[in-house]
């Protein structure tokens, strides 16, 4: 009687899957979420983003060490008398240095990158693409290659420029105005050129159609593109370091390097936070303000499919 009873649950268990079963079922459903592509997503974001959280919490340590927990304390950042990036006379010459260096490259690469873009957006010729494939080298240019390059031009062909802040800048402006023009046109080739010849035929000169027409329409992506110098600039150190010429002369990404060979201390870590908070901030403001120009303008898509449309 005990098997007979047991007979309809032993053949319900044996009908249904298992869970490895249905795991695999929901795993492998051709019509569900792409799972497997979350996960790697969401497994490489971890991987990446741990040792950053790591290091921006041990700026906040209160002891010498970066690999042993001590307690909460704010000593390298302004605490310690000697060694807290405020009142480390290195620390507060790299970081003006970043900030001067960033601010001067923004001035001076966003108009020159926003003059190209709107020229090589409406050049027809035989020598646009050429010019277009000019215009981008520097991206696909290993940044050693221009760093070295730039030493060579102001340490023999340009001496009188000489290495330092001048020649920190020349080089920082050189590799910056691509990426102002990838901004700029990604903008121009979503906007068209409607606006302007309906200016145009409105009785508007070539110069009054982009003054008051095209030059309003390309508000947000040259506040973006000058967000992204300053990002740029403040994060870079290969072309930096090649031309570095006193010690005053030293950013934060190079000083990060010089502590980090010389017996590193958490004001290492500290320093490096603040670089990591302000490209994060810069970044952050250059994406709502683009957002918001599309949604104003209630455009579908994003600007990553501007920027796909650009033809070299």
């Amino acid at each position: 009687m005990t098997t007979v009873a047991r007979a309809p649950e032993l053949a319900e268990r044996t009908e249904r899957p298992s869970r490895v079963a249905r795991f695999g079922g929901w795993f492998r459903n051709p019509w569900g979420k792409p799972r497997l592509l979350s996960i790697v997503t969401w497994a490489f974001v971890i991987w990446s983003l741990a040792p950053v959280v790591i290091a921006v919490i041990f700026s906040f340590n209160d002891g010498r060490s970066r690999s042993s927990w001590q307690g909460f304390s704010l000593r390298w950042w302004w605490s310690d008398p000697d060694l807290s990036i405020v009142n480390d006379p290195s620390m507060r010459s790299a970081l003006f240095q970043s900030l001067k260096l960033a601010a001067i490259n923004m001035v001076v690469a966003t108009p020159i990158g926003v003059a190209l873009a709107i020229g090589l957006a409406r050049w027809r010729g035989r020598a646009a693409k050429p010019a277009n494939f000019l215009m981008l080298l520097p991206l696909v240019t290993p940044e050693i290659i221009m760093g070295v390059a730039l030493f060579l031009v102001f340490d023999t062909l340009y001496g009188f420029v000489g290495l330092g802040t001048t020649a920190q800048i020349l080089g920082h402006v050189t590799f910056t105005i691509s990426f102002v023009v990838i901004v700029v046109r990604g903008r121009l080739l979503g906007i068209g050129r409607e606006y302007e010849e309906a200016a145009m035929d409105l009785g508007a000169s070539p110069v009054q159609a982009l003054r008051l027409v095209l030059l309003p329409l390309l508000r947000p992506a040259i506040f973006v593109s000058a967000m992204v110098a300053v990002a740029i600039s403040l994060d870079d150190f290969v072309i930096t370091q090649f031309l570095v010429g006193e010690a005053s002369t030293e950013t934060i990404p190079v000083r990060i390097y010089s502590a980090a060979r010389a017996g590193p201390t958490p004001a290492t870590n500290a320093i490096a936070s603040v670089l990591l908070f302000s490209t994060l901030i810069v970044a952050t403001v250059a994406g709502l303000i683009l957002r918001g120009a599309r949604r104003r303008e209630q455009r579908e898509g994003s600007a990553v499919e501007d920027l796909a449309r650009l033809e070299i």
